[in-house]
């Protein structure tokens, strides 16, 4: 088991054995041909393997820590007007376990199907005001890529009195020999890998297994760099909810190389790009004035930028705020980069925009 004994110990240790698992599940689903995949509202493809994982998350953090509330994604709506799909769920759900007894042991798991779409509920009722503590969760960032066989997340965080306490991303497809995280360079034969963090205490990266937690080790921090020709950016071109030109113009003004090197459509794995993968700084300029990201998108990945060394804000540098929902209410857009250079983005972000308001007829 993990030798960590500082702050959040428990919740850290019962936080990375539940991501384990859930990733164990969804690496099982990728082997099935048939996904069994339905749209949701929004076109997004959502899979057996974000119903199944939601259910085992809230399950096992529930067990332990019965007085916490869960923000998550999805609801149980689809499974119960399908009982097909809500058979291939439950089945991938019993047949989920961690190969040690102990670990698996530590872990609630929905004993029925009805307790299953109970706890799947669970997630949507979640309210994260910015008191008491709240478990938000994304079981499958990046579904989309997550079909094709290539890089997804499943996210974990606990957000405490609206402050990130503890943040979790298992990446079962994560391949680091290259240095570099490309949607195509997979971990075939393993499960890929696990970053996580607490408030203050730094990141840390192991490798996920089928038991218990492997040996982790601490993450370092990132260089504070001055020179904004250092700048590599970590962004998505085909986001259609992004302003990937306004991106590009502001990387221009700024001197930083572009196009980006890393291109990943799953909002968390950027954050391990910028964590693990040769990245420092994401941007985030929404289409849309109105726009808001969900939490769950966000929590755990910008904790564990922080602890890296980046600071995390808005587009007019204000900091995140997390109790206000279950969006980043008061939050439009995001800067991430290192808190050595963070104001020049802000201010390249903020001439950016001027201009390009300027320029419309």
């Amino acid at each position: 088991m993990a030798s960590y004994s500082g702050p959040y110990a428990k919740e850290l240790q019962i936080a990375c054995l539940t991501v384990q698992r859930a990733a164990l599940l969804t690496k099982k689903l990728l082997e099935s041909v048939d996904k069994g995949s339905i749209d949701k509202s929004d076109s997004t493809p959502v899979t057996i393997a974000d119903f199944a994982a939601q259910a085992l998350i809230i399950a096992a953090i529930q067990g332990v820590f019965p007085e916490d509330e869960f923000v998550g994604e999805e609801d149980s709506k689809a499974l119960r007007q399908d009982p097909i799909l809500l058979q291939r769920t439950w089945d991938l759900i019993a047949s989920t376990r961690l190969e040690n007894e102990e670990c698996e042991s530590m872990l609630n798991t929905p004993s029925s199907k009805e307790e299953m779409l109970e706890l799947i509920d669970l997630g949507t009722q979640g309210k994260c005001n910015g008191s008491g503590r709240t478990w938000t969760l994304d079981p499958v960032d990046g579904t989309a890529t997550f079909m094709l066989g290539q890089q997804y997340a499943v996210c974990l965080a606990l957000i405490e009195d609206g402050s990130q306490k503890v943040g979790v991303l298992g990446c079962p497809n994560l391949n680091l020999e290259s240095g570099v995280i490309k949607e195509e360079i997979v971990d075939r034969d393993g499960h890929g890998y696990m970053i996580s963090a607490v408030k203050d205490q730094g990141v840390s990266i192991r490798k996920m297994g089928r038991g218990a937690l492997l040996p982790a080790r601490k993450l370092d921090q990132i260089p504070q760099i001055t020179d904004p020709s250092e700048i590599r950016f970590v962004d998505c071109s085909v986001a259609a909810s992004s302003n990937f030109t306004l991106h590009g113009q502001v990387a221009s003004r700024l001197g930083a190389p572009w196009p980006h090197m890393t291109n990943l459509w799953s909002t968390q794995m950027r954050y391990v790009a910028i964590a693990v993968g040769g990245c420092n700084a994401t941007i985030k300029m929404p289409r849309k004035p109105k726009y808001r990201s969900n939490i769950w998108d966000h929590a755990g990945g910008m904790l564990i930028a922080e602890e890296v060394g980046c600071k995390v804000t808005d587009l007019q540098g204000n900091p995140v705020e997390c109790g206000l929902g279950r969006t980043l209410a008061g939050c439009h857009g995001m800067i991430v980069a290192p808190a050595s250079i963070h104001q020049r983005l802000v201010e390249a972000v903020r001439e950016t925009t001027l201009q390009s308001a300027g320029d419309r007829p």
